[in-house]
């Protein structure tokens, strides 16, 4: 369309040139009379006119399609020369062949070039503790930006737990060293029981220690923990709760990323101080308070590490509920975790008093995946948890008891 418009304003051109040299040819050469050459002259005018007007509407509207107005000063200074006609044809022939040449191009200021943009950081694509794309623990304690949930959220913290239980004895008259402990007379409690377990936290403060890094998120956690033995099958003492232990924490996290041998890495180091008792009047009252140095280590998404030493806070002897727990439930916990595959979990944990006549206990657990929440990095928590136990310390009451016992249930983690 435009390559047509181009052509016929050129066309036009080339007629209204030819019309002006036969006019001024024979106006030159006075083979007409005067009358007919100002009839000859008149005639001519308004033809030029007329082509010389189509010309110019084809060069406008060729001319509109690819750059502005043109300047219409040099046609009507060409109009002016009407004295010299063959004066006013050169001018328009020169007129019409600027009309070809392309504007000149404006000079272009030079742009002094900008310092180039350094990235110093990723941002995440978004704040879920939740996220698989970060580690178990990272993602547990949100170590990370990325894997931040932010403050006062509620989160798991031990396993919510319904199970049952089966073990070879029962503390049906407890005992303790401690003056006033021990129980008057013995209750025919039954060695099945039912166990609920109740834990959660939330974190209450973040950023104290690592507010400058733009990845890493120390942070400071309440929890609190509660489990409760239930003689549900013990219909003839009205089946009653037969201990319940109480346990709250105030807990900090530091995030840590050190290579260790074989492939291990640190993730963080944390302390705590714990409070641990049954909420029982004498002379059933057992108690005690530590506090807990922590650390994790992980291995790929598979194997997890969790160390745990402690200290517990002196007490006189008229306080003491229960003297010697430290010797019989240990002063130290190591627990592993094997993801064998993402349903499947095994993990054992391992307590020991530290002294060469020291106690302990040992605890196998198998954690079964059930179900699915159907949300994206939101897994389900759901899982069928089968424990063996064996040891000190399966509850406050028995710490001084050894006891092997048999769970099987359901447990919700990390939810």
């Amino acid at each position: 369309m435009r390559k047509t418009q181009r052509v016929q304003a050129k066309l036009n051109l080339v007629r209204l040139n030819y019309l002006l040299r036969f006019f001024t040819r024979m106006t030159s050469k006075n083979i007409l009379t005067p009358a007919t050459d100002r009839l000859f002259l008149s005639t001519g005018t308004l033809l030029f006119m007329a082509c010389f007007t189509v010309h110019i509407e084809a060069s406008a509207q060729a001319v509109s399609l690819n750059q502005p107005a043109p300047d219409h000063a040099g046609w009507q200074q060409c109009m002016g020369l009407r004295s010299d006609s063959v004066a006013r044809l050169q001018c328009f022939d020169q007129w019409a062949q600027q009309q070809d040449k392309p504007p000149p191009t404006p000079p272009v200021a030079p742009v002094a070039s900008a310092a180039p943009i350094v990235l110093t950081m990723v941002a995440p694509e978004a704040h879920n503790c939740k996220n698989p794309k970060f580690s178990e623990l990272s993602r547990y304690w949100e170590l990370e930006a990325g894997s931040d949930c932010g403050t006062f959220g509620i989160r798991g913290y031990q396993p919510i737990s319904l199970s049952w239980i089966g073990s070879d004895s029962v503390n049906a008259q407890p005992t303790s060293p401690a003056p006033g402990h021990t129980a008057a007379s013995a209750l025919s409690f039954k060695t099945t029981e039912m166990r609920l377990g109740l834990s959660i936290r939330t974190k209450i403060a973040q950023g104290l220690l690592t507010q400058n890094e733009p990845f890493r998120r120390d942070s400071i956690w309440f929890a609190y923990s509660q489990q409760s033995n239930w003689q549900i099958f013990s219909g003839d003492l009205s089946r009653p709760f037969r201990t319940t232990d109480h346990e709250p924490e105030l807990i900090y996290i530091y995030p840590l990323e050190a290579a260790m041998p074989w492939g291990w890495q640190l993730r963080y180091a944390g302390i705590s101080i714990n409070h641990q008792s049954n909420g029982q009047p004498l002379p059933l009252s057992r108690s005690w308070n530590r506090t807990i140095l922590m650390a994790g280590m992980e291995k790929d998404q598979k194997f997890h590490l969790l160390g745990k030493l402690w200290y517990r806070t002196p007490e006189d002897l008229v306080n003491d509920d229960n003297p010697d727990i430290s010797d019989l439930v240990g002063r130290a916990e190591l627990t592993g975790y094997w993801n064998v595959n993402p349903d499947h979990t095994l993990g054992v944990t391992l307590r020991h008093a530290l002294r060469a006549h020291g106690n302990g206990s040992v605890r196998l657990e198998w954690l079964r995946k059930l179900g699915d929440s159907g949300f994206i990095g939101n897994n389900s928590g759901l899982r069928l948890h089968t424990q063996l136990f064996s040891g000190y310390g399966d509850s406050m009451v028995d710490y001084n008891r050894r006891r092997t016992a048999l769970s099987v249930g359901l447990s919700l983690v990390d939810w």
